[in-house]
Parts: structure tokens; sequence; C-alpha cells
């Protein structure tokens, strides 16, 4: 099929709670969600319908129809994000899907395109989303901003110095503790996204009914860490688990030791990206890392105005010249001031010009990849002693993102 054949005569529009039932039958047939795989995690047919009504009622939905039958569709949920310790409005963009009989024709990229032009109105300078296919967002000039590392850790090679003088607690899902420390970590924590009720919603919607929630508690019963595990077939599954302070991963893991006579092997995931082998006092364990989230900036202008720095010299000037074949507003010159932990966009002569795509400059800026790194990827063209004050001005840190929409 030819992009663009036949497009004119398709009509998009925002997605309403009228359009329920198309909406969710895309979903399961584009994503291949089964009867039986709705029945073994609990669902039931009316349930899993209801439980996207708080999507087309909250989130920007957009749809492309080929008469009344609705043939693609994408949403954007609306949230917060820490960036280097600035609160970020962003878009989550999922529910990405076409029927296989509409794809190649245009409609996903014309979806897209004025998904993140909505994003630009409501002033939200940046989108992540979870890939199915990096090749095909990278065309619409997203970038790989962040990593997921998988482990398996056998019942043997649980940290048995692992002690702490606090105690955990088991806790029901709704609890103000574990939701308040999600909060406390995404204040902390850059890349990670502030959970609202609807980001909450999707976090659960899958889990099984015996998935557990585990607080751990300091000496002066303030709570400082959580897991969010399941146990079946002699495995914890670790969903997730944060921790304020070393304390509070010490006591976790206790507490995962615990279970030692119930479990053969523990798996989890880490968004740090740094493995955690050499924290283990067995370090011989298996981890396997892969690209989790891509994002990309939605406009320029309204990124940089918000965006934190930590020049070593004062008032370093750059030029950034950034080509967005997606997006023609970004598509251009920019001259940056990183001043005094604080970026502004500047009228005045730059003392160093860079030349990227808009998609290295996300990766850049979120801190996935060094100037230096992505310069020698050839990503970058400057004079090597721009990309070294470059990475000077710039903060250095890998974003944790782990959430999944």
């Amino acid at each position: 099929m030819n992009e663009g054949k036949g497009i004119q005569n398709y009509a998009i529009r925002a997605l309403t709670t009228e359009d329920l039932e198309q909406y969710n039958a895309l979903l399961r047939y584009a994503f291949q969600v089964t009867e039986q795989e709705l029945m073994d995690t609990g669902w039931k047919d009316d349930e899993i319908k209801q439980s996207k009504f708080p999507v087309l009622k909250r989130a920007d939905v957009l749809g492309c129809f080929d008469g009344e039958t609705l043939v693609s569709q994408v949403a954007v949920y609306p949230l917060k994000a820490n960036i280097y310790g600035a609160v970020y409005p962003i878009g989550f963009v999922t529910s990405v899907c076409t029927y296989p009989e509409y794809s190649g024709r245009g409609i996903m990229k014309r979806l897209m395109f004025q998904a993140l032009s909505h994003m630009r109105e409501r002033r939200q300078p940046f989108a992540m989303l979870f890939p199915y296919s990096i090749p095909l967002y990278r065309r619409f000039g997203w970038e790989i901003i962040s990593n997921k590392i998988s482990y398996t850790v056998k019942d043997r090679q649980i940290p048995a110095r692992a002690k702490a003088p606090g105690y955990v607690r088991r806790v029901d899902w709704e609890n103000s503790d574990f939701i308040n420390l999600h909060t406390r970590f995404a204040s902390a924590t850059h890349g990670c996204l502030f959970r609202n009720s609807l980001a909450w919603e999707e976090y659960w919607r899958w889990s099984e009914d015996d998935t557990f929630v585990a607080v751990y508690y300091d000496v002066h019963d303030n709570p400082q860490g959580y897991m969010v595990y399941l146990i079946k077939d002699d495995v914890m599954h670790i969903k997730e688990m944060i921790y304020l302070n070393r304390e509070a991963q010490q006591g976790l893991w206790e507490y995962i030791r615990a279970h030692d006579s119930m479990i053969d092997e523990v798996h989890g995931n880490s968004y740090a990206s740094e493995p955690i082998a050499f924290e283990m006092d067995d370090g011989d364990i298996r981890e396997i890392i892969r690209p989790y989230i891509m994002g990309r900036i939605v406009d320029v202008e309204q990124f940089l105005r918000l965006y934190p720095c930590e020049p070593e010299e004062p008032g370093v000037c750059f030029s950034f010249e950034v080509e967005d074949t997606f997006l023609p507003w970004n598509n251009g010159r920019f001259t940056v001031l990183f001043q005094q932990g604080k970026t502004s966009l500047v009228q005045k002569r730059a003392d160093f010009h860079v030349r990227l795509s808009i998609a290295t400059l996300s990766a850049l800026l979120m801190g996935y990849k060094t100037a230096a790194k992505l310069h020698r990827l050839g990503r970058i063209e400057a004079e090597p002693r721009a990309i070294a004050r470059l990475d000077n001005a710039l903060l250095q840190e890998t974003p944790y993102i782990s959430d999944y929409i």
C-alpha cells in the first residue's frame, strides 16, 4: 500500500466515551489480548471495557475513521515528570495501533503529528512512549532515553548480610504511605514520572489479585521504601522496588530473604541503568539490559525554558542548529545561555556551535548519552572543544523511568 492512498477520505477526531467499544476492540485486536489472558488476570470483558472509560474522559485520544469505523488511534496521557529537579508537564503516548489492512497509508504519521501538536498547544514540551518498533518511532524524531535491566537471583544468592533496624509491613494497594513514597521518590529522581490517578490505574491494570505491597519503615515509623511483588510457581516476581536510602534497600532485601523457604528465584527489574551485581554478596547473577522508554522534545523553546544546568564556567553560550523533519517549529537555530543553574534563549553571539537532530538533542538533554559519546557516534557535529564545554554545562544523570503506560 502506498502512503497517503485514500487518506483524504478519512476523518480524524477526538474520541469520546461514545467510542468506547470501538476503541477497546481495536486495542484488543492490535495487541492480541485474548479472553483467556483476561480471565487469567481476573478480568471480565465488561470490566476491561469500563476500565478504559476514564482514559477517554481524561486523556487526549485521537482516532482515524473510515466512515463510521475506527481504524487507527493514539492516546496521550497528561502527566508530570522530574527532569533534573524541574517538574515538567509531559505527554505519555500510548494505545498506538492501526488495523493491519490500513497500515502503510500514512494514517499513524498524521495522528502522531496531530497528537504532538496538541501537546505543544497544552505546553507539554516533552513526550514519552514505550516503543513497539524503535525504527518506526525514530523516523518521527523519537530516541531511546532509558533502559530496563531484568535480573534473576537464585535463592542462595539473596544477600545474607542485608540487615536493617526497621521493619516491613504489608499494606493494601491504596495505602497512603505507599502512594506518598512514590511521590517522594519521584521528587528526588531524574526522569521519574509523578503518578496521578490515571497512571495508578494503569499501574494496577494487569496485576493479579495476590500481588502484594510491602513497605519498609525505619525505627521512627517513617516509610522509607517499598516493593510490589507476586509469588508464583516458586518465583518471587518483583514488579517494583524503590527506596529513599540504603537502609530501606537492605531492609527490603532482608524481607525477600525471609521468603527463601518459599521461593527458588527472584525475578525483578532495575531502571537506574546500572547493574545490581556489584551490590550483591554473590554477584554471579543473570542480568539483561534492553532499551525501555523513548522520548522526544515536542517544543525546543518550551523545553529549554524549564531546563536546569550546571556550567562550570558562568555564562557559556551555545548555538544549537536542530534538524526536526517531523515538527517544523523545532527546525532551526536556538542560541542558549547556560548560567547559574538556569537555561535561557538569547539573542547574542554564541561561544560554540553544535549541529544535531531533535532525537539526538532529546537523548542528550535527558542525560541518556553524553555529548562526547554522541559525538563519537557521529550524532553531533561540533569542534572537540565545544563538546567538552557542553558536557561541562549539562547535568549528567541517567533517567529513571519505570512506568509503562
